[in-house]
């Protein structure tokens, strides 16, 4: 039997927690298997007993993260006798006492377009914590044995960038647990959205924060209400205030855009939406539209094609990758060209319809219990080759 420590204490927001959420209860079906899962207490109160999973509760400030981790962890994973550790958020411990998997999902490292965002912004702390970051993740794929990356295209950035191989494994979807949970969206959150009931519906799912480029998708929602001739409603996952998303991304921006092009009447900030419950939100919109500048996996993308939702996503190659011709692209920082695809889509039933089938097939690549196999197989190949 392999025993895998997990370290998920960077589990805290977005793609984290999702793929924690996703990987231990495919873990907890492995028989041969006995998993040590260091998490928050808030994440922890997510799961259920498994008999062959322990799950750790350490309350860390992130502050204090990184030096735990490098300090103490090491100690904690020798008295578990773990096999293998999994390093499941981006950085890699320094001195571990057995082989190590790091799975590295945090392109803004790699992005020469978010450090020009930050210049921009005149965040100049941000851009030098960002790039102090960057510096141990670089390090982090060195000492790991093994470094893996959620998309192909993400693989061979770290590649590059790194200079040592990164090996790509699709992170999952797991559609009969995505649209289990029927219950009824609260009260409030079905007021908005009845609001924009006769309305074009676009959906973006995201928490704020500048490399998803929510600036580009609120300018171009003037041209879109003037060429569509039809009511356009924008829903957003998250409220553009701050403190009200993970992070120290100041959405003050965003919100004076939107007062400053007079649309606030086509914007609907649902704030955030429990998981389970998103795919009632899919289900509600006409369109997925996403305008990042960079990315690494994009889960909404498969969950909106599992929606048959059509897409429209920013030309990266991670975008190109994971719908393939089940979207639209529009280059990452044009308003004219997004408004382009989005009226195609709006206006063109048999594209949309086109768009919506093709997405509902593509999804179906990417699968949690493939993820977690194939992740497995890895581990089981480094079982005793360091101590």
């Amino acid at each position: 039997m392999m025993h895998l420590f997990i370290n998920s204490l960077a589990a805290s927001a977005g793609g984290g927690l999702t793929y924690v959420r996703n990987v231990i209860p495919q873990m907890a079906m492995h028989p041969d298997l006995q998993v040590t899962a260091a998490l928050s207490p808030a994440l922890r109160k997510e799961f259920p007993s498994f008999p062959n999973v322990d799950l750790l509760e350490l309350d860390m400030p992130a502050t204090r993260r990184f030096w735990y981790e490098q300090t103490k962890l090491p100690d904690l994973i020798r008295r578990t006798r773990a096999d293998v550790l999994l390093s499941a958020g981006n950085f890699a411990l320094r001195n571990t006492p057995v082989p190590q998997i790091l799975l590295s999902r945090n392109s803004i490292y790699t992005s020469g377009d978010f450090y020009r965002d930050l210049r921009l912004r005149h965040e100049y702390k941000a851009w030098f914590d960002t790039h102090l970051r960057a510096g141990l993740a670089k390090r982090s794929i060195r000492w790991a044995d093994v470094t893996i990356a959620p998309s192909e295209a993400f693989a061979a950035e770290l590649t590059r960038w790194a200079g040592k191989p990164v090996r790509a494994i699709y992170h999952g979807f797991d559609r009969e647990a995505f649209t289990r949970d029927l219950t009824p969206l609260d009260a409030e959150l079905e007021q908005k959205l009845r609001v924009a009931e006769e309305s074009i519906k676009l959906l973006f799912v995201s928490h704020y924060n500048y490399y998803r480029n929510f600036e580009t998708l609120i300018r171009a929602l003037p041209p879109l209400r003037d060429r569509l001739g039809r009511p356009v409603k924008l829903l957003l996952t998250c409220k553009l205030v701050a403190g009200e998303s993970p992070g120290a991304y100041n959405p003050e921006r965003a919100a004076n855009l939107i007062e400053k092009l007079g649309v606030s009447d086509m914007v609907i900030e649902l704030g955030a939406i429990p998981h389970e419950q998103l795919h009632q939100l899919y289900r509600r919109a006409n369109l997925y539209v996403t305008p990042a500048y960079t990315e690494t996996f994009a889960h909404p993308l498969v969950e909106s094609m599992a929606s048959a939702l059509p897409v429209v996503a920013s030309d990266l190659p991670v975008h190109r990758e994971i719908c393939g011709d089940a979207a639209l692209y529009f280059a990452r920082f044009s308003c004219q060209e997004l408004v382009d695809r989005v009226c195609e889509l709006a206006t063109v039933p048999e594209m949309a319809t086109r768009l919506s089938a093709s997405g509902v097939e593509r999804s179906t690549a990417f699968s949690w219990k493939r993820h977690v196999d194939t992740l497995l197989a890895v581990a089981r190949t480094l079982v005793g080759s360091r101590r």
